[in-house]
């Protein structure tokens, strides 16, 4: 029987990107109410301390681990070494909350963070170009989990990685884990049990964003960005939108995929409550779990 862990992202209480999508909770607040909803561990955002003797008693009172958290890369377009320095703070930090893996997502030339940049105007690579930047991802990723703390590659909307043809071909020109995002792929029009029969050997990290059918459908690519479609509620958490979890979460199953399955949907807290989403989409994945054969473990 594979085993599972599930967890959550901070994003549902506090947006990074636009920070009047967020709940004015504390820390503590945030994972009291992850707890509640019966999750175990919680990705970084931006009120955690990088400092395990400051964070290590708050995640305590709550029963909570570090499952991950982001790191805006810029490897594409950056300097190895630069990006070594960079990420080191985040990596020691990581590497003493016991954390799985550092989620690694390529924000040179992407899109995803400007409010008034159409999604249509990503960033795209030319074969031979994603070719030298799986070089360069693949090397950096080796140096990361010689350091003891591996990273899991987001694909992202409104990134250089976007869309399945995307990322197959970053993984035929790279050696580096993947982090697979439901929602990601599905609102970029790939498809996901596709992607998991492709790719699942590589598959470290699991997102369980779901997505709202009508709402990504309605867009339009060419004059709306993907800050707008995070506002219009393209995203929402497992058991609230469209996508079959119980499908694939089965998919994965099948592939012995066994580690996070992490919950991660922004949205408007005013409009979607993150307790009350926290708590769904937890019940959701539950179901599914047991429906797919996953012992789900703390």
């Amino acid at each position: 029987m594979p085993k599972a862990k599930l967890g959550i992202a901070p994003i549902a209480w506090w947006n990074d990107d636009l920070a009047e999508l967020s709940d004015d909770v504390s820390l503590d607040e945030c994972l009291r109410q992850a707890a509640e909803a019966g999750l175990t561990g919680m990705e970084t955002g931006r009120r955690f301390p990088m400092d395990m003797d400051e964070l290590g008693p708050v995640l305590a009172r709550h029963g909570m681990s570090v499952c991950g958290g982001w790191f805006s890369g810029l490897l594409l377009d950056g300097d190895i070494e630069v990006e070594k320095e960079r990420i080191a703070q985040q990596l020691a930090f990581f590497k003493a909350a016991g954390a799985p893996c550092i989620v690694y997502g390529e924000t040179a030339r992407s899109v995803q963070g400007e409010r008034q940049t159409p999604l249509a105007q990503k960033p795209v690579l030319t074969e031979a170009e994603m070719a030298a930047y799986g070089r360069k991802i693949s090397d950096f990723a080796d140096w990361c989990a010689g350091e003891g703390m591996p990273i899991a590659y987001h694909h992202h909307m409104a990134a250089v990685v976007e869309t399945e043809a995307e990322l197959d071909l970053l993984m035929k020109h790279s050696s580096v884990s993947l982090l697979f995002d439901a929602g990601h792929m599905a609102f970029a029009g790939g498809d996901n049990f596709r992607v998991i029969d492709n790719h699942h050997a590589r598959i470290t990290h699991v997102h369980t964003k779901d997505i709202r059918r009508a709402v990504v459908d309605g867009l339009d690519r060419t004059r709306e960005s993907f800050l707008e479609a995070v506002i219009k509620g393209a995203f929402t958490v497992p058991g609230d939108g469209s996508l079959d979890f119980e499908a694939i979460v089965r998919a994965l199953a099948d592939t012995g995929y066994e580690g996070w399955f992490v919950i991660e949907a922004e949205q408007d807290p005013k409009v979607s409550p993150p307790l009350e989403m926290a708590i769904k989409g937890r019940k959701e994945l539950k179901r599914v779990m047991d429906a797919s054969g996953y012992e789900v473990t703390t």
